[in-house]
C-alpha cells in the first residue's frame, strides 16, 4: 500500500522533523547519552541522521544501491553548524527525487521502488530519530497526526515485504496462523497486522484484533517502533498482552 500523503506533504513533513530535531539537539552537550539509541552520544546522532540523508540523495541519483554507512564515521562539524549541515541534507533528498521524478524507480532494500519511497523512508527515520533527540535533551517531541499515521503505515508495509525477512531474519517470528494486532487512534481508521503462515498481512481501516493497542498516532508511533513501552502513559492496551509483546520484540526495523 502506498502513501496517502501527496509528495510535497511529505517534503514539508521532512522539513517539519528535521526542524524538531535541530531544536531537540541546539545548544547540547556533543556527548549527550542518547538511552533509545544505545552507547550512542548526541553528535553520532546528529551525525547519523545528516549522513544518511546524503546517502539516499545519493543513491537516488545515481540509481544503484550504495554501501550503508557507518554512523559513526559521520562528521556534522562543530556544534554550531549542526543546524545548517542538518537542512542541507535533508534538503539534499528533496532535490535528488525532483531531479529523478517521485514516480522514477529506484534501488530499495526491497528492489526497486519509486524514488519518493526514500523520502517516506528518510521522514520515518527522521522522526524517530527526533524522538531520540528529544527524549535525551528533555525537550518536546511533536509530530502531526497525518505524519505520524503515513510513518506507521511504513513501518507495516516494511514488515509485511516478502524481501524483509532477508533483512531481518528476526522477523520470521511474525509469522502465525491468524493472530491479529491492532492500532486504534481516538478517531478515524487504524491499522491491523495480521501474523500468517506466509508473512504479515496488513489492512487500514476499522481495528478488530487480539490485541488493541489506543492512543493518539503519535503514542501509537513510538510505540510501534518501540521507542516507549506500552505502559508509558500515552496508549491503552486491551485483549492478548503476550501476543502484543513477540510483535514487539520481533518487529524493530
Amino acid at each position: 500500500m502506498s502513501s496517502t500523503l501527496r509528495t510535497a506533504r511529505l517534503v514539508e513533513g521532512l522539513r517539519e522533523q528535521t526542524g524538531g530535531f535541530i531544536r531537540a539537539v541546539a545548544g547540547k552537550p556533543q556527548d549527550t547519552r542518547v538511552p533509545t539509541c544505545p552507547d550512542w552520544p548526541l553528535r553520532t546522532l546528529v551525525g547519523h541522521v545528516g549522513q544518511e540523508h546524503r546517502w539516499a540523495a545519493e543513491l537516488v541519483r545515481k540509481g544503484e544501491q550504495l554501501p550503508v554507512p557507518d554512523p559513526w564515521d559521520a562528521d556534522p562539524g562543530a556544534p554550531e553548524d549542526w543546524a545548517r549541515w542538518l537542512r542541507e541534507g535533508a534538503d539534499d533528498v528533496i532535490r535528488a527525487i525532483d531531479e529523478v521524478g517521485a514516480d522514477t524507480e529506484v534501488p530499495t532494500f526491497l528492489g526497486p521502488r519509486p524514488a519518493v519511497s526514500w523520502l517516506r523512508r528518510m521522514l520515518s527515520d527522521t522522526c524517530v530519530h527526533h524522538y531520540d533527540a528529544a527524549h535525551a535533551t528533555d525537550t518536546a517531541f511533536q509530530i502531526a497526526d497525518d505524519l505520524a499515521a503515513d510513518v506507521i503505515s511504513e513501518h507495516l508495509e516494511l514488515l509485511a515485504a516478502p524481501a524483509w525477512e532477508t533483512l531481518r531474519p528476526a522477523a520470521a517470528e511474525l509469522r502465525g496462523h491468524g493472530e491479529r494486532i491492532g492500532l486504534r487512534p481516538p478517531s478515524g481508521p487504524g491499522w491491523v497486522a495480521t501474523r500468517t503462515p506466509e508473512g504479515v498481512r496488513w489492512e487500514h481501516g476499522p481495528v478488530h484484533a487480539d490485541v488493541v493497542v489506543s492512543g493518539p498516532a503519535a503514542d501509537l508511533l513510538l510505540v510501534a517502533y518501540r521507542r516507549v513501552s506500552p505502559e508509558s502513559g500515552g496508549v491503552t492496551v486491551t485483549g492478548d498482552r503476550p501476543l502484543l509483546d513477540h510483535w514487539l520484540a520481533h518487529a524493530a526495523l
